[in-house]
């Protein structure tokens, strides 16, 4: 997958789109494969790099839902439930099945998750990945060896999924090239076109590597731009209500000594009224999250103290071993796009996840709501809209059984840190085969080899140190330090590849550091960074 070719796509296209995509994160890629896998012609934009923003900030579940459950919302439980099971069933490379375990420290407590997480296991059907049983609390202990046993009852095992979710989006976007979408990143929507009748008809967008600006014909455009829908919606219609409320939720990252078994806590009920969980995610644990209403959607939201200091407190409660900001190697925080709920004083978590599809006078068609695991279901209805918007030939869709890039049958999600690369891990080893001294190993604790590197610049679109130590690996999310030491030679490697000079690798640099700010507890930077 190479931009330039991409371009070369864009360029020699003709006759107006079918389909154009605004957004390269969860949904807008999603819709890219829909629609491509579809047979309809699809160019997707996406301002910054794919995955940017919400897409790479998630907690790494893939889940039906227990919490919503608990909530009453059955509807939205099934769905995402049955989206789960076809998320592990047709990206094995991506998705793999995760333990969960409930502590109970009330007597009550075990009864009603018992029945709630039967009901749960029976509502998967023929998706199901694995039974809840009750445990006793030596078992408890056994499976969470670090967990805090004062008071502890005993607890409850279920089974969700976990993914990759940047990764997961690199892997949508080859998916839709493979049906001939064209998919770019920086590439930033300008402005929206209108025929004499006042219908959108195409849009104008620039690239931002070069400045050009270039108008493109659509028969229909579709806003998946998440948290920044609004913006969008506003090119259509200036005096629009803004629709979207967004919601901050943040994730510490600790070392693997937390929780050092490959069992998940999760926690159904904080002190604000939150699920809490601790899971294992690439040999380091992420704790979170936190619902806290936002004003102002921005690219690098910022946790607050307060957030911080809840995650740390709440783990604490739960944890033998209590985490500290000492402890924290990373800080990440992404926006929910909820929809503005009709009534006022609603809290975030009362907000519904369900996804809408709305349709401006102009044919704008705008989606938002709805969560990973359920952006395939997201992307057919958003797809079935632009049939009739556009007056295309109607197809079915055809993702439910449509594998995502990668994959291969006799692979699953293991440990090896190459195994979300697929099919492509094979290419990987005769890269290094060939020139040998891309074997090396740039961080053992990230982990993260030159040959990584090379690779994204030359066939995952990464222009940027970020692209690469954020996303084509997730070494920023996991070990900010760590990230800023390797970023030299990371940038080097990719201005070879790229054929920049040193003044990129400079600016480059200075571009990382101030993103990887954010990344590090305040106490931290201010270590590093003093005024």
């Amino acid at each position: 997958m190479k931009r330039e070719k991409m371009l070369k796509q864009l360029k020699k296209q003709k006759e107006p789109w079918d389909i154009v995509v605004i957004g390269g994160g969860a949904t807008g890629l999603g819709v890219a494969v829909d629609a491509s896998s579809r047979g309809y012609s699809t160019l997707l934009l996406e301002q910054h790099d794919f995955a940017k923003g919400t897409s790479s900030r998630s907690t790494k579940l893939v889940h039906g839902g227990v919490r919503y459950l608990q909530q009453g919302d059955i509807s939205l439980v099934l769905e995402a439930l049955k989206e789960r099971g076809l998320m592990i069933k047709n990206a094995p490379h991506l998705v793999k099945n995760q333990a969960f375990v409930i502590p109970n420290y009330e007597w009550w407590d075990g009864p009603f998750y018992q029945v709630g997480l039967k009901v749960y296991d029976l509502m998967s059907g023929k998706l199901g990945i694995g039974s809840s049983k009750k445990l006793s609390k030596e078992d408890t202990v056994k499976y969470i060896p670090t967990i805090g046993q004062e008071g502890l009852k005993g607890g409850v095992v279920y089974y969700d999924g976990q993914f990759d979710d940047a990764r997961m989006a690199l892997s949508l976007a080859k998916t839709a090239k493979q049906f001939n979408a064209a998919v770019l990143n920086y590439f930033e929507v300008t402005g929206l076109q209108k025929n004499e009748e006042g219908i959108i008809n195409g849009l104008t967008a620039k690239d931002v590597e070069t400045g050009k600006e270039h108008t493109i014909h659509a028969k229909t455009v579709i806003n998946a731009t998440g948290v920044f829908a609004d913006k969008v919606k506003q090119m259509d219609e200036p005096d629009v209500k803004d629709m979207i409320q967004p919601s901050q939720g943040i994730h510490l990252v600790v070392d693997k000594s937390f929780l050092p078994d490959q069992y998940a806590i999760m926690v159904p009920q904080t002190k604000d009224g939150r699920v809490m969980f601790a899971v294992p995610w690439h040999d380091k644990v992420v704790l979170g999250t936190t619902d806290t209403m936002i004003e102002k959607p921005t690219l690098e939201p910022q946790p607050t103290e307060q957030e911080i200091d809840f995650i740390l407190e709440t783990a604490g409660q739960y944890l033998l071993k209590k985490p500290t900001r000492a402890d924290v190697l990373s800080v990440f925080s992404g926006l929910r796009p909820l929809a503005k709920p009709e009534g006022e004083g609603k809290s975030t978590k009362e907000i519904s996840r369900h996804h809408k599809v709305m349709i401006s006078q102009a044919g704008l068609i705008t989606i938002i709501g709805g969560k990973w695991t359920t952006y395939r279901k997201m992307a057919e209805d958003t797809v079935d809209n632009a049939i009739l918007i556009g007056a295309l030939p109607e197809r079915k869709c055809i993702t439910a059984n449509l594998p995502i890039y990668g994959y291969d049958k006799n692979l699953e999600l293991t440990t090896d840190p190459l195994a979300v690369y697929g099919t492509e891990k094979n290419q990987l080893m005769e890269l290094e085969e060939e020139t040998p001294a891309l074997a090396e190993m740039l961080s053992h604790t990230l982990p993260l080899r030159k040959s990584q590197v090379v690779w994204a610049a030359r066939h995952e679109m990464a222009r940027t140190v970020e692209d690469m130590l954020a996303r084509r690996v997730r070494g920023l999310f996991l070990d900010a330090r760590e990230s800023l030491r390797v970023a030299p030679e990371v940038a080097q490697i990719i201005a070879e590849e790229l054929g920049q000079d040193q003044a990129w690798i400079d600016q480059q640099l200075k571009a990382f550091g101030e993103v990887a700010q954010h990344y590090l507890l305040k106490s931290e930077s201010s270590l590093l960074h003093p005024a």
